[in-house]
């Protein structure tokens, strides 16, 4: 089925989601032009991981991509919000640094990304062995608030980078955007697997429903693209995306077909399988190996970008599958489209 270009229709943007705290409750309210932004005491008590601070940072990380309707555009570059913004950040990533385990080296840290699981645990071998539709469906909701941009948080790296390491990326990046044609670009490829599946495909639709582990996995992509001084930890964490994305695409191929998903479905894992398998020798040889033969100093951030990108991802799985194995939904509220994703 084919689509416009996944929210194009919108007018100008996703309507502000529900709030989830004090935090997330004033930059929504400060956005609106109703309240003031969130006090550092605010911030400073909010869980790290938790539903309100991680809301907060997606609210102000999206002014850099589509907005928000009814929202200033200029508040992209409000300073009350960017200090707001800071502080969010800083809390993250002091947390990411503190919990995650890193890697003396890149290539220790890439050899055990090729490294499957012997007990095929994760949730693409959920999905695929045993997974219901309710569950797929699910998954795609909640991965919309990725998939529906996919490519554009990697993309902020590109002016960060130069020699073979641009070229590896921006050849990467082109197929993200499918290779010139409207019809392949990835986010498009999504929207119709959300149809297949029966789910709206409006950009930012199931914000409200997404789980703070399923936001943070989009927060670090944009905490990473954002900051130049970071874009070595950004490199890492693409290697991890791309790397993996194969063998799981493979599995998630397998449980559209298993569940009658459909053939958009289908396809969007399909023409992953295929072209991240290419996308990783680039990534690895040109992206990594032309980063760091300019700058070597870098290699700690890129193992640091690839371990915190599987911290994330298992935090995500451990929500999926822990709410899924209690026979309940993943999602942080029920939906509030007319079609329900859970049974």
């Amino acid at each position: 089925m084919a689509h416009d270009a996944p929210g194009a229709h919108d007018g100008e943007g996703p309507r502000l989601p529900s709030a989830r705290g004090p935090v997330s409750a004033s930059v929504a309210e400060y956005l609106r032009g109703t309240g003031a932004p969130p006090g550092s005491q605010d911030v400073a008590g909010a869980p790290v991981y938790g539903d309100d601070l991680q809301l907060a940072l997606y609210l102000c990380y999206e002014l850099h991509y589509r907005g928000f309707a009814g929202v200033p555009e200029a508040l992209e570059w409000d300073p009350d919000l960017l200090r707001v913004r800071a502080a969010l950040e800083h809390r993250f990533l002091t947390a990411l640094r503190a919990d995650v385990p890193v890697h003396d080296s890149v290539d220790d840290a890439l050899a055990d990304l090729l490294v499957e699981p012997v007990d095929g645990t994760g949730v693409s071998h959920h999905l695929s062995a045993e997974g219901e539709l309710w569950q797929v469906r699910e998954y795609a909701a909640q991965r919309s608030l990725y998939h529906l941009k996919e490519a554009d948080p990697h993309a902020w790296v590109l002016p960060r980078l130069w020699g073979r390491a641009k070229s590896g990326m921006a050849a990467v990046e082109f197929d993200e955007y499918g290779g010139g044609r409207t019809d392949r670009i990835h986010a498009r490829l999504f929207a119709d697997l959300m149809a297949d599946l029966g789910l709206d495909t409006t950009y930012g639709h199931y914000l409200d429903e997404g789980a703070a582990e399923a936001l943070a996995t989009v927060n670090l992509m944009s905490l990473l693209g954002l900051h130049r001084a970071l874009r070595g930890a950004l490199v890492g964490h693409f290697a991890a995306v791309e790397i993996t994305s194969s063998p799981a695409s493979r599995r998630l191929a397998e449980a559209m077909r298993r569940t009658g998903a459909g053939p958009a479905a289908e396809h969007f894992y399909d023409e992953h399988v295929e072209a991240d398998a290419v996308h990783e020798q680039v990534v690895r040889h040109d992206v990594i190996g032309g980063l760091l033969a300019e700058e070597p100093h870098l290699a700690p951030d890129v193992a640091f970008g690839i371990d915190v990108t599987g911290y994330l991802e298992d935090r995500f799985a451990d929500r999926l599958l822990g709410a899924w194995r209690a026979g309940r939904t993943s999602l942080h509220t029920p939906p509030r489209s007319e079609i329900p994703l859970s049974s």
